[in-house]
């Protein structure tokens, strides 16, 4: 592969090895980036390169890192895979989420055990039929941290897409047909949410040998306004945030039991 960096960083997100830590929580937003350091000894911001900033710091003396992806599969792919060549290997994303079960509330967390590949990126990666399944340990550990903060969450499989318009308004698009069918069949299975990048990173992971996780904060529920129920628009992610916090604590205590 051709090297496309003029110094020894990765060519999009201009890390050098060794400068990240092997957990690394991947937010999309670059601007979560700061609020996710906060819970780090000692933050350093590394790079800021296009949509990647990346920030190192320690929890419980463990090296740790926070990388923005952007929105999407397609950078947040990139984000792993330069990550991975600097000696990341365990990832956690945080983000937000549309709620798509009845029982999903706006500022409920969704913990995604597995997702679904209606996305472009996986498929570069892996035939359809493969899974895009979330590592068990770290999902565990994203539950188990939720339970100790006494958050109110959800865990199950997430529904992933590349349009966001696709979803918030499919009648308009020439696919409508398509669209809207394929949005009550991921109903009907019990989808929990909709977002854009974890069906990218499972499968991505899963060819690098890498641990990810995802835990959401659902920020509204389109098929509660659909069904008259209460749906308040919900935008802080601070609790997301305390999980995979939480979670990768954790994780560094019972490594090094």
């Amino acid at each position: 592969m051709i090297n496309y960096s003029e110094d020894d960083r990765c060519y999009h997100i201009g890390v050098r090895p060794g400068e990240v830590g092997r957990y690394v929580i991947l937010p999309g937003d670059p601007k979560r980036c700061a609020k996710i350091a906060k819970y780090f000894e000692n933050p350093v911001e590394i790079a800021d390169r296009r949509e990647y900033v990346t920030i190192t710091g320690t929890i419980s003396g463990e090296k740790v890192s926070v990388c923005s992806t952007g929105i999407g599969g397609p950078s947040a792919s990139i984000a792993m895979e330069e990550l991975t060549k600097c000696g990341a290997e365990v990832f956690i994303r945080v983000g937000t989420a549309g709620g798509m079960d009845l029982s999903v509330e706006s500022g409920d967390l969704v913990i995604a055990e597995s997702a679904v590949r209606m996305e472009g990126t996986s498929k570069e990666y892996a035939p359809i039929e493969w899974p895009a399944t979330a590592d068990f340990f770290v999902t565990r550990e994203l539950f188990d941290a939720a339970e100790r903060l006494g958050f109110r969450k959800h865990v199950g499989v997430v529904q992933c897409k590349d349009a966001f318009y696709g979803q918030h308004k499919p009648e308009e698009l020439p696919v409508s047909y398509e669209l809207l069918e394929k949005w009550q069949a991921w109903l009907k299975m019990g989808c929990k949410a909709s977002e854009m990048e974890s069906a990218a990173l499972f499968t991505v992971a899963a060819f690098l040998k890498k641990k990810v996780g995802t835990v959401l904060s659902v920020v509204s529920n389109q098929e509660r306004v659909k069904a008259g129920m209460s749906n308040p628009i919900y935008h802080e992610t601070d609790r997301a945030i305390q999980v995979a916090i939480e979670a990768i604590r954790e994780m560094i205590r019972k490594e090094r039991e």
